[in-house]
Formats: C-alpha cells, sequence, structure tokens
C-alpha cells in the first residue's frame, strides 16, 4: 500500500508539474504576443530564404551528432559500450522524451534506467555520465555566451566579469570532476571541447537562419540573445524552452534596440527545427534503440 500511495504521489507531482509548464508556457507566449506586431512577423516568415532554413536545420542536426558522441564518450569512461549508432539511437530517443513528454519521463531518466539494467553498471555512475554531459554542455555555452558578451557589451567591468567567470567555470567543473568523478577525469579535454563545437554549431544555425530573414551577420547582438535564450531555455520553466525564448529574445531586442519582430521570428524559426529534429526520436519509442549486440573494446 504505501508503495503504491507513493507512485501516485509521483504520478500527481510529476502531472502538477506538466500542467504548471503549460500554463508558464501560455503565459509567456500571451505575454510576448501582446508586445509584437504579427503583420511583420508574418511578412518575415513569409519572405524567409527556405534554403537557408534548410542549411540552418542540417547544421543543428550536426550539433547534436556531435553531442551524442560527446555522451558515448563518458559511456565508455565507465565501460558501457555502445556503437556510435546505437548511442545516436538512444540520444534521439531521449531528445523526443525531453521535449514531446516533459510530465512523463525525461530522456536522460530513460536512458539511466535502461542502461543501468542492461550493463549492471552502478545507478550512480550512469546518472553521473548523464548528468556530467548536460554540464559539459553548459560550459561550452557559457564559454560562447562569454565571447559574445564580451563582443557585445561594452561595459569593461561585465567584459571582464565574464572572461573570469569563464575560466573560472572550467577550473570549477575540472575539479569537481577529478576529486568527485574521477572515472571522467581523462576524457575532460575532449569532452569539453566538443560542448564547445555543439555550441559552435548551433550558434552557425543561429546565423542561418538570420540569413533565411535577410538579417547582416555583422549584428551580433541577436546571437548573443540567442545564447542567453539558450540558457534560459535550460531551465525546467517552459515546455522545451517555448516562451521563455521568445520573452529573453523581445526583452533584449529592446534593450539593443533591434527589430522585436525579427528577434521573435528567429527564436520561433529554432524552436520549429529543434521540435522537427527532436521528432524523428518517435521511431525508437517502440524500438530498442540497443537491441543490437553489444561492441567489445
Amino acid at each position: 500500500m504505501p508503495e503504491e500511495a507513493e507512485k501516485k504521489e509521483t504520478k500527481s507531482s510529476r502531472l502538477l508539474k506538466f500542467f504548471i509548464k503549460i500554463a508558464i508556457t501560455a503565459a509567456c507566449i500571451w505575454y510576448v504576443s501582446g508586445k509584437i506586431d504579427f503583420s511583420k512577423a508574418g511578412s518575415a516568415l513569409k519572405n524567409a530564404n527556405w534554403l537557408w532554413l534548410v542549411l540552418a536545420l542540417i547544421l543543428f542536426v550536426v550539433s547534436k551528432i556531435i553531442s551524442a558522441i560527446r555522451l558515448n564518450i563518458y559511456f565508455k569512461n565507465i565501460n558501457i559500450h555502445l556503437t556510435e549508432w546505437q548511442n545516436t539511437k538512444l540520444y534521439w530517443l531521449g531528445m523526443f522524451y525531453n521535449l514531446f513528454l516533459p510530465g512523463s519521463i525525461s530522456g536522460d531518466a530513460y536512458k539511466v534506467v535502461l542502461l543501468t539494467k542492461k550493463y549492471g553498471v552502478p545507478y550512480k555512475k550512469t546518472a553521473a555520465a548523464v548528468l556530467l554531459d548536460r554540464f559539459s554542455g553548459l560550459l561550452g555555452l557559457g564559454i560562447l555566451l562569454s565571447i559574445y558578451g564580451v563582443i557585445v557589451l561594452k561595459q569593461p567591468l561585465v567584459q571582464w566579469a565574464l572572461i573570469i567567470g569563464a575560466i573560472g567555470a572550467i577550473a570549477a567543473l575540472y575539479l569537481v570532476i577529478k576529486f568527485w568523478f574521477k572515472d571522467f577525469i581523462s576524457s575532460f579535454l575532449s569532452t569539453l571541447l566538443r560542448g564547445v563545437a555543439v555550441q559552435a554549431s548551433q550558434v552557425i544555425c543561429a546565423y542561418l537562419i538570420m540569413a533565411a530573414l535577410g538579417i547582416p551577420s555583422h549584428i551580433t547582438e541577436y546571437i548573443f540573445l540567442f545564447l542567453v535564450s539558450s540558457v534560459v531555455a535550460v531551465l525546467p520553466l517552459t515546455i522545451g524552452g517555448l516562451g521563455a525564448r521568445e520573452i529573453v529574445f523581445l526583452e533584449g531586442s529592446k534593450y539593443f534596440g533591434l527589430i522585436q519582430e525579427n528577434s521573435v521570428v528567429i527564436s520561433i524559426l529554432f524552436y520549429l527545427i529543434t521540435l522537427l529534429v527532436s521528432a524523428l526520436g518517435v521511431i525508437y519509442v517502440y524500438k530498442n534503440p540497443i537491441n543490437e549486440k553489444r561492441t567489445q573494446e
């Protein structure tokens, strides 16, 4: 009986969190919709160059492949040997769960449970691998955010704070891994570089979206806002970052004197690309992505 009550409580709390996310997402979208001119936004979308958008989609896929490879490095550190193809399929399934089933089971939790059962690796190690993968991605994002912040923000104090913050974050993650997650210390540099490569690919994706909308690439404030919105989207406040990203672009465009409609359209197009690519993971919902024979190294 206590176990059943605990399961019901867990399910209820998940549903509550899910509905709260829906409410916050709806509130964010409502707020943004009242601040922009839909005719201008619609015109920007209508006149977008689809070739650039297709290239943007390809770059986003590239970023996710690099991200999957980075995660597989962490798995190999704890003797979970997946082929790159197996790992990529598992990664895409995780993307699908994260975006389309936020109130059920997260993609990260699914990977931890599945690999723990199949490979007999302690739960703490698989959870650490997935968690560190997240942190290395955030660190890569933070590094690029600091670089663009130095370019865009002209206050010397802020610029130095960003530089020191980025260096401090790299050192902090290294020390955390060295003293508490020793299994992963050998891959620190390779995963860090791939974390930067992931974010760089998505920055190029944002530049291509800008090109599709006819926005000059030298207006780097858009890229800075894109990076800030990516940080905000990581927070579990809305569904897939929808609404939260748009508010960052909207308010940031006011600060930098940018065209608000263009800012919001960039955000929406990036979300649609994310949605389309993540949806491909549905293929593996009923087909175990690591059902192939394990590889030995």
